[in-house]
């Protein structure tokens, strides 16, 4: 295949000895640059369409960078929330404790037991309740045959 260089060449190479086998005729220089343009007039290229106006295109990257900062602000709140209410609930706990071992160290104070009164002499009292009353242990099995068993009462 020719390159279109060479083939423009060649057209002029041939127009150009048509010029001068027209002009052996006796044909008029003026003539034949009609003719010529003639011949190919119907021949022209036609007229170039207007340039055409480029789409504008978008991107997806610039929508998906302001979904993703709206997803990492989003996270970002949820663990701040989350990070902020665990603060509070280990306060709360630290309160209820520091409660708890205020209670238990009012409680534990040690109280001083009162001192007796040595200038009075001491005459101690006779207990109000009865005297316990002694019982024989019961040795015998409950519900069972005694000689069965091979243990004998006493």
């Amino acid at each position: 295949m020719e390159s279109p260089s060479l083939k423009s060449a060649h057209k002029f190479v041939k127009s150009q000895s048509a010029l001068q086998s027209s002009a052996s005729r006796g044909m008029s220089r003026d003539e034949l640059k009609e003719r010529h343009v003639d011949k190919y007039k119907g021949s022209q290229k036609p007229h170039a369409k207007e340039n055409t106006k480029p789409q504008d295109f978008k991107f997806h990257t610039q929508d998906r960078a302001v979904k993703r900062a709206l997803f990492n602000y989003t996270v970002a709140t949820k663990e701040y929330l989350i990070e902020r209410q665990k603060k509070q609930i280990e306060k709360i706990q630290k309160i209820i404790e520091e409660e708890e071992v205020r209670m238990l160290r009012k409680e534990m104070i040690p109280r001083a037991q009162l001192m007796p009164f040595f200038d009075r002499p001491f005459f101690p009292q006779r207990s109000t309740r009865p005297l316990t009353v002694p019982r024989k242990p019961s040795f015998h099995m409950m519900g069972g045959d005694k000689s069965s068993s091979g243990i004998s009462c006493i």
